[in-house]
């Protein structure tokens, strides 16, 4: 698993200016305006660099019980910590290509992105290889270690047809349909519902989190559109919580910021979410 125990300069002031990671909105009766939904304030757009952004919120990652999935970062969030998406875009792209993260489709019925760093999916995949030789012994997890070396090392896509990954697999040994088996009891990869012939990879063990993830969205978002102005002070949300999500309200407010489903106003009293729209 990787660790940002020893932090660059880089790292190590942003960590300082970070706070809450996110791109607030000047209170309108205090800004001239400005054109979009979003006054974003210099001040708070940091980390500017989505490599140290991507880091931080990864080591913010929520402690659950219970629950082994290593740290990962939404698309999304992101976005709510640097203005510039087609920059965010453009570097995930490059990091994907590089092979210093792996890009994953959720299945949340939305269009989400997880972001985890090459050592973490790595330190996952080895878990994943683990409970399954606990399960089926050690010569039909061969698999894992062809799946190691001749797919991830070489696709570093989202997703994979079934004859490239039977051709990679293939590498390592004869493949047969038991192997794909395996990889996709292990969670390692998803067959797409538009498209059997393709998967996308996918991170193992991911359910609960996505379950928390989709709750702790309507939640929040029902919560807001009840109240008269569609706000609530962020202390006040953070003092009640969410009751439907284990993910925390940092990690929600990151999400639905990026997302443009909410803004974060910044009020002389203290920081508001307001509902989007």
């Amino acid at each position: 698993m990787s660790s940002a125990s020893s932090d660059s300069p880089t790292l190590h002031l942003a960590k300082r200016k970070l706070r809450d990671d996110i791109v607030l909105e000047e209170d309108n009766s205090k800004r001239p305006h400005r054109s979009g939904n979003n006054l974003q304030l210099e001040e708070w757009n940091v980390p500017a660099d989505t490599m140290v952004a991507l880091r931080l919120m990864c080591d913010q990652f929520p402690k659950l019980e219970k629950v082994t999935v290593q740290p990962f970062v939404l698309r999304s969030q992101l976005y709510s910590s640097i203005k510039d998406r087609t920059t965010v875009d453009q570097e995930l792209e490059a990091f994907r290509k590089q092979g210093t993260i792996r890009v994953f489709k959720l299945n949340t019925g939305q269009d989400d992105f997880a972001i985890m760093l090459l050592d973490n999916y790595l330190f996952q995949l080895e878990s994943a290889k683990k409970r399954m030789e606990s399960k089926h012994g050690q010569d039909p997890t061969l698999v894992f270690d062809w799946f190691l070396t001749n797919v991830i090392n070489t696709n570093t896509q989202v997703s994979i047809t079934h004859s490239e990954l039977v051709m990679l697999l293939s590498k390592g040994g004869p493949v047969a349909d038991k192997h794909i088996s395996l990889l996709i009891n292990a969670g390692l990869l998803v067959r797409q519902l538009a498209d059997e012939t393709t998967y996308w990879f996918s991170i193992p063990n991911v359910g609960p989190i996505l379950k928390s993830l989709t709750q702790g969205r309507k939640e929040l978002l029902y919560f807001l559109s009840r109240r008269r102005y569609k706000e609530i002070f962020l202390s006040q949300f953070e003092k009640r919580g969410l009751r439907t999500s284990s993910l925390g309200v940092q990690f929600h407010i990151r999400d639905l910021l990026g997302s443009g489903k909410i803004h974060v106003v910044h009020n002389p009293i203290g920081l508001l979410i307001r509902l989007a729209g």
